[in-house]
């Protein structure tokens, strides 16, 4: 089971509204933020997927609020 996914390959693609990926963005750069010197690994992994999303300026300016406003219930 192991084996599925070589080394490098893409695992997953995920579509998010514009409210999923802020808050996807946040919950990334927090746990970035939270991870110490000891967790080096997982901190460059963190990285790796934080460069893949938009910037900060452009996630930044996602009205969160507008946002849910505008996206009906799951």
């Amino acid at each position: 089971m192991a084996d599925l996914i070589a080394p490098g390959e893409t695992a997953f693609r995920l579509e998010l509204t514009a409210a999923q990926l802020k808050i996807v963005h946040t919950a990334l750069k927090s746990l970035f933020d939270d991870l110490g010197h000891e967790e080096r690994d997982v901190k460059r992994v963190v990285q790796a997927v934080l460069a893949k999303l938009p910037g900060e300026h452009e996630i930044r300016a996602i009205d969160l609020e507008r946002e849910l406003r505008r996206t009906p219930p799951a």
